[in-house]
């Protein structure tokens, strides 16, 4: 029984690490696409694209990829447990501002190119996404970070705000999926090529961020 036991002593600490380097590779592939491929970031410009560009990187990088870090603080940042509390909400924090800021590109980006608000798959999962995350932060804030929370009541709604974040940032990643396709569409690809490989790898290496976001929440922070 001991030998068993002693089998399920992982920690989370090798997951964090791949977590990170996902990251890191999923900005540069993100940042790649949009400089060589996509004409760069814009907000007021007569490329239109340019405006949108600047939605698809802060909803990956600013959302999913600060997000997913924040998820993973408990087990990255070393020290108290406010410590870690602190970078977790401060990094949910920027988080929300970028889906703020694009959000707001992608609705200026609608309204400049003519197209109907809120159209298709990838608007609707994107709504209810950042409405789902909104309530998330304010009902933690509220009960977590708020002065005279009742301690009974953290530890009884801790398991769900656990499972309602992780969730919210599954249905972030599948909605950014859906922003990868609804791209490519708009672009009319036909055939194999170096912007394609670079797209595809984008959206299969945030599955594999969200597969070890997820892992890093189940294993323990130290063996």
């Amino acid at each position: 029984m001991a030998a068993k036991s002693r089998s399920y002593q992982i920690s989370a600490i090798p997951a964090t690490i791949f977590g990170h380097l996902l990251a890191i590779s999923i900005t540069i592939l993100v940042l790649v696409w949009i400089l060589k491929f996509r004409g760069g970031f814009a907000l007021e410009t007569l490329i239109k694209e340019k405006i949108i560009n600047v939605h698809t990187f802060l909803m990956v990088v600013g959302f999913i990829l600060i997000g997913g870090e924040a998820i993973m603080a408990y087990k990255t940042v070393q020290g108290e447990r406010n410590t870690q509390k602190g970078a977790h909400l401060i990094l949910h924090l920027l988080a929300l501002v970028a889906i703020i800021f694009g959000l707001y590109c992608a609705i200026k980006f609608d309204h400049e190119s003519g197209v109907q608000h809120f159209l298709t798959l990838h608007s609707w999962l994107g709504i209810i996404t950042i409405s789902l995350f909104g309530l998330q932060y304010l009902f933690g804030f509220v009960l977590y970070v708020f002065p005279g929370g009742d301690k009974s009541s953290r530890g009884n709604f801790m398991p769900w705000h656990t499972f309602f974040g992780m969730v919210i940032f599954l249905l972030a990643v599948c909605t950014a999926e859906t922003g990868l396709l609804e791209r490519f569409l708009f672009l009319g690809v036909i055939k194999m090529n170096e912007q394609v490989l670079i797209v595809n790898f984008i959206g299969l290496l945030l599955f594999l961020f969200a597969a070890t976001v997820s892992l890093t929440v189940l294993l323990p922070g130290s063996y």
